[in-house]
C-alpha cells in the first residue's frame, strides 16, 4: 500500500449525518461528486480553535450551491454546530495552531447521466485538517511565481470540486520550483491556481473585478476592509499583463497564504525585489483581524468555537 494511504488520519469527520473516523469514511462510487465533480466546497480557516470569516464562507457556499441548483441541505446553525464539534474533537495540539475546516456538498448519488436529476439527497462531508502557515522566513523574503495561460472553464466564480484545471495549473509551478502559478486570460490577469492575485501601483491596491472569470475569495472583502482602515486606495478593474510585471508590489491571497508577497514572476523582479510597505501594512491588519475574530468568538460563546 502507498505510504500516503497508510497515513490516513483517524480524526473525526462528518458524513451525511454521522460522525466517523476519517480513515473509515466512504461514499458511493455513483456519487455525482465522484463521477462528474458535481459539487462545491469551502475551506474555512480556524485559528487557535476559532473559526475565521465563517459567515462569509457560508454565504459563498450558498452562492455556489445556487449556481449548481443544489438546495443547501443544512441551516447556518447546523453548519456551525458541525464545525464546532469537529474542531473540539481535534487534538489539543492541532487546536492550538492553524487548521482548515473543509466542507464539501455534492448533488448526491444517482445512475450516471449528465443531466441533473431532481430530488436527490446531497452528500455532505466535513473534516478538519492542519493548515501549515507560511513560515516567517518565507514571508520576510517573498516568493517566486511563474505565469501561465488560464486554460480553465468560464465559470471560475463557482467554488466547484471540479478542480482538474487548478491541479494542472499548480503543477506548472511545482515543476518550476515556484510558489504559485499566476494566470492570464489573453492579456488580462485572472487569478492563480489556488489564490487571488493583487498588484500595488503608486500606493493603490488593484485586483481583477468580481465576475465569472475569477473565484471571489473571502479575502476580497477582507482586503478591501483592511485597505479602508489603513487609508489605502482599493480598486477592482481589469489588470493588463504589463501592469503585473511593472507593479510596485505583487500579492497573493488565500485561506492558507493569508496575504503573501511575490518578488519575482517568470524570473523577473517585481518592484524592489523585496516585500513592500503595502504588504507589510495589510499583513499586520490581517493579523489584527484574526485577533479581533478570536476575541469576538470568546465573547459570544464563552468557549472555543
Amino acid at each position: 500500500m502507498h505510504p500516503i494511504i497508510d497515513a490516513l488520519p483517524d480524526s473525526l469527520c462528518y458524513l451525511d449525518g454521522n460522525y466517523t473516523p476519517l480513515c473509515d469514511a466512504k461514499v458511493s462510487v455513483l456519487d455525482r461528486g465522484f463521477i462528474f465533480g458535481d459539487g462545491i466546497y469551502e475551506v474555512v480557516p480556524v485559528y487557535e480553535g476559532h473559526l475565521f470569516c465563517f459567515d462569509e464562507h457560508m454565504a459563498r457556499l450558498e452562492r455556489s450551491l445556487a449556481e449548481l441548483q443544489i438546495q443547501n441541505p443544512l441551516t447556518a446553525a447546523q453548519w456551525r454546530d458541525i464545525a464546532t464539534r469537529l474542531i473540539q474533537a481535534s487534538p489539543a495540539a492541532a487546536r492550538a495552531g492553524t487548521q482548515g475546516l473543509y466542507i464539501q456538498v455534492t448533488r448526491g448519488v444517482a445512475p450516471r447521466d449528465h443531466a441533473m436529476p431532481q430530488g436527490l439527497t446531497p452528500t455532505v462531508f466535513v473534516m478538519v485538517n492542519p493548515m501549515r502557515p507560511v513560515p516567517d522566513a518565507v514571508r520576510a523574503k517573498g516568493v517566486a511565481c511563474v505565469s501561465a495561460h488560464d486554460f480553465r472553464w468560464q465559470k471560475a466564480h463557482i467554488k466547484s470540486t471540479s478542480l482538474l484545471g487548478a491541479v494542472l495549473a499548480r503543477q506548472i509551478s511545482v515543476e518550476a520550483g515556484a510558489a504559485e502559478t499566476i494566470m492570464f486570460r489573453g492579456d488580462w490577469l485572472s487569478e492563480a491556481s489556488s489564490s487571488n492575485v493583487w498588484i500595488v501601483k503608486q500606493g493603490v491596491v488593484i485586483g481583477p473585478p468580481k465576475d465569472e472569470l475569477v473565484l471571489t475569495g473571502i479575502r476580497y472583502g477582507l482586503i478591501e476592509r483592511l485597505c479602508a482602515e489603513a487609508g489605502i486606495p482599493f480598486v477592482l478593474r481589469r489588470v493588463a499583463r504589463d501592469e503585473v510585471f511593472d507593479a510596485d508590489e505583487l500579492l497573493l491571497s488565500s485561506a492558507s497564504k493569508e496575504i503573501l508577497p511575490v518578488v519575482t514572476l517568470d524570473g523577473r523582479t517585481i518592484g524592489s525585489g523585496r516585500p513592500g510597505p503595502i504588504y507589510q501594512t495589510l499583513f499586520a491588519g490581517y493579523q489584527q483581524a484574526k485577533e479581533d475574530a478570536k476575541a469576538s468568538s470568546i465573547q459570544d460563546n464563552g468557549v472555543t468555537a
